[in-house]
Parts: C-alpha cells; sequence; structure tokens
C-alpha cells in the first residue's frame, strides 16, 4: 500500500462519490483507479462493458485483452 497525492478538489469529489455509492473514500478512489487503468488499456469497451467485465473479475483485461 502507498500514498496517493490529490487536489482537494478531486478528494472532494472522492468523498461526494463515496458516500453517494456507500464506499470508503478509499474505496471510491480503487474503483475509479480500476475503472480507468480499464478504459485506458481497452478503449474500445463502453463503460458499461468495463463495469461488467470488471464484475466478472477479467483479469485479462488487466493485460490489454478483451
Amino acid at each position: 500500500m502507498g500514498i496517493v497525492k490529490i487536489t482537494d478538489q478531486l478528494h472532494e469529489q472522492l468523498r461526494l462519490a463515496s458516500a453517494t455509492m456507500d464506499r470508503s473514500i478509499n474505496a471510491q478512489a480503487e474503483f475509479w483507479i480500476k475503472v480507468g487503468l480499464l478504459a485506458e488499456l481497452n478503449p474500445t469497451l463502453s463503460y458499461n462493458d468495463l463495469i461488467n467485465k470488471l464484475l466478472l473479475d477479467k483479469p485479462e483485461l488487466i493485460r490489454g485483452r478483451s
């Protein structure tokens, strides 16, 4: 585990999103990081496709293969 420095504005957005989604701030940040990583590695997939793949825990997406 490490420390990631973010802006106060992003932290506030995380705080609001985490409250809405009933997650901790760290869990919300981790979710956003996972979705962002998957989106960058799989640019042809839609958000819904990414979430479905994430929910199904498809490790091959992390390696950039859909």
